[in-house]
């Protein structure tokens, strides 16, 4: 039975070919060091080699999972702000705004339950397999992502036709808080699959000795997404707003077109996935290859 880290060096034969150059002895070199050491940045070990090559494998997958985090971003952002014009009352209670992001954990869990319980099993009985694998789960994700900023824009449209229809007249709008649910389950739902699968891909895919860089590279992504949706937001504000203050994002949600930048996500999502695929189909185990060589072991 070959390990995880074996499977996960079935690579391409002609993937990040060039870099075996880096561990051909050229002629005339072991003369000239004369039995010293040789000269790392002229030859390396074939060991050193294919551990580049797979921490070069990882940075496509790595750089298309960034988007997801930018689009999670609004769930603690913009849809709080959302769910605090909306009526939040359940009897003679009034759900905390804030506190909706309850369905997001909620939906990560759910999801989680879901896979290990039902899905996984009925994977495993259809196609013979375990689950899906890491590469499955992050693009499940980004779909979730996507579906998710849809909802989350005709869930806007709908609130915005409220707005339109009171003219203003109240603080609270007469639509329930609760039509944001199927951007928060969708998006959170995503999360549940992309999380455990971008983890575990750079976990099993980083060299022996780099596990814990390869946990902290994860963690890159939801820092520069989180940075990506400032910046982004940053750039929607300059460019759609005009000399009266109006744009798509304003002070007041009322008065802008939240809807449109949703939207705007969903796009992004869109390229960023097809992207992502492109990377998968790079990425993909195919041949089967020793792992003995980054490993130091021989493992069947």
């Amino acid at each position: 039975m070959r390990s995880r880290q074996e499977e996960f060096l079935r690579v391409a034969p002609r993937a990040s070919s060039f870099l075996n150059k880096a561990s051909i002895v050229a002629e005339g070199e072991v003369e000239n060091n004369a039995g010293s050491a040789p000269n790392p940045w002229k030859l390396c070990s074939v060991t050193r080699v294919e551990e580049v090559k797979m921490i070069i494998r990882l940075l496509p997958i790595w750089a298309t999972t960034i988007v997801f985090w930018t689009t999670q971003a609004q769930m603690i952002t913009f849809a709080v702000e959302q769910a605090s014009t909306m009526d939040r009352r359940i009897g003679n209670f009034q759900i905390p705004a804030a506190s909706l992001t309850a369905f997001f954990v909620a939906a990560i869990m759910i999801t989680l339950a879901v896979n290990d319980c039902l899905i996984m099993p009925l994977w495993k009985q259809w196609k013979g397999k375990p689950g899906f694998t890491n590469l499955q789960k992050i693009a499940i994700g980004l779909v979730l992502s996507i579906f998710g900023m849809v909802a989350a824009a005709l869930c806007e449209r709908k609130r915005l036709s409220v707005v339109k229809a009171v003219s203003g007249t109240t603080s609270t709008l007469p639509i329930s808080v609760f039509y944001l649910i199927p951007q928060y389950f969708l998006v959170g739902s995503g999360e549940g699959f992309i999380y455990t699968g971008q983890l575990d891909y750079f976990i099993t895919g980083s060299p022996k000795g780099m596990k814990t860089m390869s946990t902290g590279l994860f963690f890159t992504t939801l820092a520069l997404g989180y940075f990506g949706s400032s910046f982004l937001v940053s750039v929607v504000k300059k460019v759609t707003g005009s000399k009266n203050g109006q744009g798509w994002l304003v002070g007041n949600i009322n008065y802008g077109r939240l809807d449109y930048f949703y939207a705007l996500l969903a796009v992004l999502g869109a390229i960023n996935f097809i992207m992502y695929l492109v990377c998968a189909a790079w990425c993909r185990p195919t041949k089967a290859k020793s792992a003995s060589i980054v490993n130091g072991s021989g493992a069947e």
